[in-house]
């Protein structure tokens, strides 16, 4: 298949799962996502990330170009050294991508700003519906941000693409009908409300410590605070400047486990959490400066859990087959008492889904809620 059809492939895939928009369609029509990917990508099709390199295998790099499936595009911020851990820039999936612009519900005439340029993908579908002229871009790395900017100008599309720290979004432009961040992030960066215009939207993936991810989209008002509901769940690459290295283990219990801690037992298992994205993201949401590693031994997991204070920890044992758990805790705070208590909350309310949270937002801070404003979580 030619590019041209397998684009129309694609248009009809998204179309009948219900994720485009007729007003995107035509977008995601004209712009080739194959002339925004690098000569070697990866994707996982079922088998976890392999490589594909264009030269070797034409035919299945145009297959995955068009697949709707996310394609990394660079490893561990671009380092050169031969390994590969951690993916840092990609294109993202398809269907995410136009979902997401379904929730920005940018029209003609409305000023955008784009966190997160990656291949310069979704900066051609908005400058394609907009005007390249109503569209700024931001890309933290160099490498990425001139490649997009390269792949942008060949298949025809100019808008601003700047290189810079997208946490502090691009005043020159300001203010935006709407921001649109393609990278997740922990809290709404103040810059971001403070560029919208009043009544403008952001959509941006957030993903807290604890664990899950959901994509927000938030009305900004004429006080500068924005709120709104979650949409869809998420696992986007986190921006850069938010990223999180938690303190040496050392630091919360100097000496041997278990150290000062209180020994008691729970009926839930850890893994319910770990297992759900939902769950995990419910959960988080509640206790916003609360993290955990977990560490296998034998046929089990440790749970270690820390708040970002540095002032308590606990372990939690899942075990297969136990319906007990031991639990250690220590320091002011009983952080697995405080997961379980957010994880039975979460229960109590019917398990609720993503879009029955929201955001309201300040440049002063966030806070988290269920169905209304008011409802603050807890």
């Amino acid at each position: 298949m030619s590019p041209d059809e397998r684009r129309a492939a694609l248009v009809a895939a998204l179309t009948e799962k219900g994720s485009l928009s007729p007003d995107w369609a035509p977008s995601v029509a004209a712009v080739p996502r194959h002339a925004f990917l690098p000569e070697t990508i990866w994707a996982d099709e079922g088998g976890g990330d392999a490589e594909c390199t264009r030269s070797e295998e034409p035919e299945r790099w145009l297959r995955l170009a068009y697949s709707d499936l996310p394609i990394t595009t660079q490893w561990d911020d671009g380092a050169d050294d031969g390994t590969r851990s951690t993916p840092t820039s990609s294109a993202s999936m398809p269907t995410v991508v136009v979902e997401m612009l379904a929730d920005l519900g940018a029209e003609p005439g409305h000023r955008v700003l784009e966190i997160g340029t990656g291949t310069g993908y979704n900066a051609a579908l908005l400058s394609h519906r907009l005007g390249a002229e109503m569209v700024s871009t931001v890309e933290v790395d160099a490498r990425v941000s001139a490649r997009a900017r390269t792949a942008l100008r060949g298949a025809g599309y100019t808008p601003e693409v700047v290189c810079g720290d997208g946490s502090l979004g691009w005043g020159v432009r300001a203010p935006y009908d709407r921001i649109v961040s393609t990278v997740s992030v922990r809290h709404i960066p103040p810059a971001w409300l403070i560029q919208t215009r009043p009544g403008g939207v952001i959509v941006s993936p957030v993903s807290p410590l604890l664990g899950g991810g959901a994509v927000v989209r938030l009305r900004v008002d004429g006080e500068g605070t924005g709120s709104g509901r979650f949409t869809r769940s998420s696992a986007f690459m986190m921006l850069r400047q938010q990223r999180y290295e938690g303190a040496p283990v050392d630091d919360y219990l100097p000496g041997e486990w278990p150290g000062d801690s209180g020994r008691s037992w729970t009926e839930l298992d850890p893994e319910a959490i770990g297992d759900d994205w939902l769950a995990q993201f419910a959960c988080a949401l509640a206790l916003p400066d609360v993290y955990y590693r977990r560490n296998g031994f034998g046929e089990g997991w440790t749970w270690w859990l820390f708040d970002t204070a540095v002032t308590s920890w606990a372990t939690v044992d899942s075990v297969p087959g136990q319906s007990w758990f031991e639990v250690r805790q220590s320091g002011p705070r009983r952080l697995w008492d405080e997961v379980e208590g957010a994880y039975r909350r979460w229960e109590s309310a019917g398990r609720p889904g993503y879009e029955r949270y929201g955001l309201t937002v300040t440049p002063a801070g966030q806070t988290a809620w269920l169905d209304e404003p008011g409802n603050l979580l807890k």
